[in-house]
């Protein structure tokens, strides 16, 4: 392969293995300590602030959607978020800063709709370290194992101190997701803890499995979600316009796994669409954060008259739409835009990698993963959790 591939750049986004500084075993965060959680419940925190919602229609008529919270949820949800820390070094602390806030709002905290949120912090790659990386510069280098360290202790204290026997999803994407693709194998998958996973979701990186199969390559017992009531299985998919597919030199959707940087033969990235999980094109059920931080230029609007959206979030019913396609090599999750020419909203879509007015085409559209389906994967919860709980009595 060529491009992001010879220059590293989807490996570090992947958490695929990267060169280390040596440097000595620094111990894992202390999650007994409340600072070190992003997000636990019954807290005034990153995932209890307002998630109003503005509907808009292809006409501008517009609706107000208020959220309103799980009051006793049955089945918690475990949430890695990431690469989003502007933290100067290779690794971050482990203060939450605007960024890890933001996008636990955007990308989590919307779950609690369904169940308990957890979310730790943890000393991540930076952005940092990996824009220099992008850049073709000299820069701070992460310690990978130190970031697993904390997710891996922040698990262990969950399920020591909070989870008591409760189903339990695994969210996560990008960094994130291959972080508890690295837990799910070493302390979940054939494991008798196995029983309590209600699912895995874990968009932005690589889950593999053999071609023509759900199951098998990366995880060995754990398969692909093919339907809402499913549990025990896993949903992952690489977003990319279906204008712009990937290319070859794109990583994602390939059949390689980021935790073991291993090539299997004969396999590819698993791709299950949120908004269909049994096959086939559907309507895409997203949400957008009004104010947009790092996700796109400042000035992007979501009408083209003009008109104010004075919530947080944002949606557009019947403008998004997604299938899964399968190439030779691989597969992704295709984005289709609906948009008319007397449509009133937006005729595009934020969510490109552009770094120092360079765009990334072989990432797709990576930064919104999560914002294109997190209606559908929270309607995917809900049912999910009423399924394991029936299951249990």
């Amino acid at each position: 392969m060529t491009g992001l591939w010879k220059g590293g750049l989807l490996a570090a986004a992947l958490w695929l293995p990267l060169p280390v500084q040596a440097q000595e075993a620094v111990p894992a965060a202390d999650y007994s300590i409340d600072a070190n959680w992003l997000c636990r419940p019954g807290r005034d925190d990153a995932c209890a602030h307002d998630l109003t919602s503005t509907s808009i229609a292809a006409d501008g008529t517009v609706t107000r959607e208020a959220f309103v919270p799980a009051t006793d949820p049955a089945v918690d949800c475990f949430y890695v978020y990431p690469t989003v820390s502007t933290d100067p070094g290779g690794n971050s602390d482990l203060v939450a800063g605007r960024e890890e806030t933001f996008v636990a709002q955007v990308q989590f905290a919307r779950f609690g709709a369904q169940c308990r949120t957890f979310a730790p912090l943890y000393r991540q790659a930076t952005l940092t370290s990996l824009h220099a990386r992008m850049g073709g510069r000299a820069g701070p280098v992460a310690d990978r194992d130190l970031a697993y360290g904390d997710v891996l202790a922040a698990w262990r204290h969950y399920m020591a101190h909070d989870n008591k026997g409760r189903g339990v999803v695994l969210i996560g994407h990008s960094q994130g997701a291959a972080v508890l693709l690295a837990l799910i194998q070493a302390e979940i998958d054939g494991k008798p803890v196995q029983k309590q996973l209600v699912s895995a979701i874990l968009p932005g990186t690589n889950i593999v499995v053999p071609k023509g199969a759900d199951v098998g390559a990366s995880l060995k017992h754990i398969p692909a979600c093919r339907a809402a009531d499913q549990t025990g299985c896993v949903i992952s998919y690489a977003a990319f316009r279906d204008t712009a597919p990937p290319s070859d030199s794109s990583l994602f959707g390939r059949g390689v796994e980021p935790t073991t940087m291993r090539a299997f033969p004969d396999a590819r990235g698993l791709c299950t669409n949120p908004a269909s999980l049994a096959g086939g094109p559907a309507p895409l059920d997203s949400y957008f954060q009004t104010d947009l931080g790092p996700w796109a230029d400042a000035g992007f609007a979501w009408t083209r008259n003009g008109q104010h959206i004075d919530t947080p979030f944002v949606s557009m019913p019947g403008m998004l739409s997604a299938q899964c396609v399968t190439t030779a090599d691989g597969s992704y999750l295709a984005v289709h835009i609906h948009a008319a020419p007397d449509d009133v909203r937006t005729h595009d879509i934020p969510g490109d990698v552009v770094v120092n007015g360079r765009r990334f085409s072989d990432w797709g559209l990576h930064r919104i993963d999560m914002h294109l389906a997190i209606g559908d994967l929270v309607g995917i919860v809900g049912r999910q959790g009423a399924a394991y709980v029936a299951a249990q009595r």
